[in-house]
Parts: C-alpha cells; structure tokens; sequence
C-alpha cells in the first residue's frame, strides 16, 4: 500500500476497494501514513464522499481496531444517545442521570469540541476534578453502581476514530455526512448497544444545515447501527439558534444542573423529555408517548437524576458539590453585559457566530493540542421573536480579560440580529423521527 496512490484515488473520484481503504486506515494507526497524509485523504474523501462500501468498510476497521464493550452482566437495557453537535448543546448531562433514574444502562462516550460547536467532554472536565479518562474496567464499575457513566474514548475504544476526530476538527474536514456517520456509529456500536438515540442538528449552526442533508445522516446512522443488529431512531431538532441560554463550559454546565432541578430553558428541557421517551421507546417500551412522557417528566423533576448525577461525579472524581452550589465551578474574572443597540425585534440568534466566539475567548480549540478555558462563554438572554428597546441586555460575556470581554461583546452584537417587524419563521425546536426502514 502506497499513501499517496490510495489519497489520488480518493482525490480523482475512485471507489477504493475495502481491503485498500482498510489498510490506509491501520497504516495510519501504526505510523505508515503520517498526519499530513491522512489530512490530505480527509480533505478528498470530504470534496468526493464516500461510497456506501466504503463507508461500510471504514466503520469496519473502526471497530475491528478496537474493543467492543461487553455489559451483558449489568440488568437493563443498554441504550445511548449522540448528538451531531451544537451550539449550547448539554443535553447529555440532563439525559444520561435521567435515562438512568428510569432503568436503562448508558455508556456514554462522549467527544470534545469539534469545530465551531462544544464537546460534552470538555463540558464535564469544567467541573473540578471530574475524570473522563477512566479505564475500560472503571467504567465498567461505575455504571454497574449508578446506571451511567460519561467518557472519553479510552486507546482500547475505536482509536482510530480519536485520532482522526482530532484531525477532522482542526482541518476544515468536519461536515462530511460519511466521515461523521462513521465516526459517531464507531463509537457508538463499540459500546455494545441494544439501542441507540440520536439527535440530528439542522439548521445554520449545524454540521449540515439543509433539512435534506440532515436527513441523510440521520437515514445513513440508523441504517449502519439497524445493519449490526441495534434498535435506532433519529430525531431532527433544530440548530438555528443555540440550545438554551448559555454557551460555553462551566456556564453549560451550570444551565444543565438547573434543569436536573427541574427548571431550566424551556428548549432545553424540551429536547432532553423527547430524546429520554424515545430510549424508553428503543429499549422495549410501547407505551402511549403521551404517557411516557408524563413519566419521564415526573421522574425529572423529582430530583433523583440530580442526586444520582452527583454520585457518578463523585465516583469519576469531581467536585460533586457543584450539584448543590453552582458557584463551586469555575467562573471568569471579567462578566460584561451587552446592550442592545437598537429598538427592534430579535429576528436570529446566530449560533455559528456565537460558537466560534467561544473559540476565541479560549474556551475551544484552534489546534488539537491547545488548552481550554472552562471558564468563558456566553449568557444569551433573548430569543427570535424577543421585541427590544435600546439598551435591553442582549446577553453576557463571561471572558478571561478585558480584551476578551470586548471582543466577546462584539460577537454577541453580531450574534444578535435586529430588524423590524416579525422575524423569519425559525426551524421546529423537534422535528422528523427517521427510523429503520426509512432510505434516502
């Protein structure tokens, strides 16, 4: 195998063969195909797409580089949940103690930031202590203690995909509906799923924002995880705006401890009650959603998903404090409000504008081997449709300077779009369910 002859197959449009696609891929894992290689393969494979064999073939040698987690002991069904990424996505911290509190086992395996949009790691890691770096045998223990457990990719887990998740996020190679399929599925399928939920973004602040594009990844995910024997469905939610009021790591993290409480952004609570019935729904359960709904609600806000959210903390050695005073996570040093300029009807909150604003006051990556600042981000306090006068607070800047602070405060004006009269109409906050069966 020749690097540079399977990257000018890829880049001419040529379908690889498997055992050739195969070999590229564990070439790279052992240090026969270097970085700038399979940063230049990424890039092809993003401009030309992948066939469906090869697609097949990739999330193959994804697995079979790896360890496939083996929980047939633990009682329950094993059922995870992955988003495509968002701006003020934390929907994981509300939904892996709620999924839990209602019985099902969630190995959640999680990723950091990937271009403009968080990473629910990186969320996690904001609170003081907490290891997302557990062995294999650690995690095991602590969802046969608690139901659940958040982590990283251990080396054993899909290795390739970490290493090519690194790459992908700082070479402009990240919205490639294959190469984010096998990404998310490899992880996924390497946890020894019976089920499988995943919230689709659309939207301009998703990875795909046309309707027909994340329809495709949804249909393309389900069929892969329905094809190796796993119950999936898809729900396509909106990414038009950010997901509730805050973004960036300790503030998220703090918005979702709210709605462990049983408060919280109203979307954001929305998002999580839909996507814990349909677990419920792919682990076996059939009945009415209305009902379930009503369940998974009564569970939420009675306050067992916190307390047991605070358990694993403390197992996977956090502060778990947090859980009781928000203040014990870490908070920036210079908090700005930022006034609207105008009167006027807030006609978009534009998500991509205010993701790329946390990159920029350090509170995501550039380069794969920069540190992130918890600390920073963003209170957004209005929403389309929100009538303003001049001078109504638009938001926060949460920043580490006072540099930071005034850039900040300029993202979050441009952010904010003003205008006259109604807005456009905006995305439904949950949309299609895709589930097996349904193609392209």
């Amino acid at each position: 195998m020749i690097p540079y002859r399977v990257i000018e197959a890829k880049r001419d449009g040529e379908t690889l063969e498997p055992g050739v696609l195969a070999g590229f891929f564990e070439g790279f894992l052992v240090g026969e195909v270097a970085d700038y290689q399979m940063s230049a393969f990424l890039m092809a494979a993003f401009i030309r797409g992948l066939s469906p064999g090869e697609l097949s073939a990739l999330v193959d040698v994804m697995l079979r580089t790896g360890e496939v987690l083996d929980l047939s002991s633990l009682q329950g069904a094993v059922v995870d949940k992955h988003s495509t990424g968002g701006v003020g996505d934390k929907v994981s911290l509300v939904l892996a103690p709620l999924a839990a509190e209602l019985g099902l086992i969630v190995p959640m395996m999680s990723g950091r930031g990937l271009g403009h949009t968080g990473g629910t790691l990186d969320k996690l890691e904001a609170i003081p202590g907490f290891r997302t770096d557990l062995s294999l045998d650690d995690f095991r223990k602590v969802l046969a203690a608690e139901g659940f457990g958040m982590i990283g990719q251990t080396s054993e887990i899909a290795p390739l995909d970490r290493r090519l998740y690194a790459l992908r996020s700082v070479t402009g190679t990240v919205p490639s509906l294959p190469l984010i399929s096998a990404s998310i599925m490899s992880k996924k399928l390497a946890e020894g799923l019976t089920g499988l939920v995943l919230d689709v973004k659309v939207g301009s602040g998703a990875f795909l924002p046309p309707l027909e594009r994340a329809r495709e990844l949804a249909r393309t995910m389900v069929a892969i995880g329905e094809g190796r024997g796993v119950t999936t469905v898809a729900r396509i939610t909106a990414m038009d705006r950010p997901l509730g009021r805050t973004a960036g790591n300790a503030l998220e993290v703090g918005e979702a401890l709210d709605c462990l409480r049983g408060s919280g952004p109203a979307d954001l609570r929305e998002v999580t009650l839909t996507l814990a019935v349909e677990m419920l729904r792919v682990a076996g359960d059939r009945s009415p959603w209305d009902a379930l709904k009503k369940r998974v609600e009564g569970v939420l806000d009675g306050g067992a998903p916190l307390e047991r959210f605070a358990r694993v903390v403390a197992l996977q050695g956090g502060d778990a404090g947090v859980t009781t005073d928000p203040r014990r996570l870490p908070s920036a040093p210079v908090v700005r409000s930022v006034a609207a300029p105008r009167s006027g009807v807030v006609h978009r909150v534009i998500p991509e504008v205010v993701g790329y604003g946390v990159i920029d006051l350090g509170g995501g990556r550039r380069r794969m081997d920069d540190a992130v600042d918890p600390r920073v981000g963003f209170e957004i306090h209005v929403s389309p449709g929100d009538v303003v006068q001049s001078g109504t607070v638009l938001g926060m800047v949460h920043a580490a300077n006072e540099a930071g602070a005034e850039a900040g405060e300029r993202v979050l004006r441009n952010a904010c779009v003003l205008g006259d009269g109604p807005p456009p109409p905006g995305l439904p906050l949950v949309g299609e369910r895709v589930e097996g069966g349904d193609r392209p």
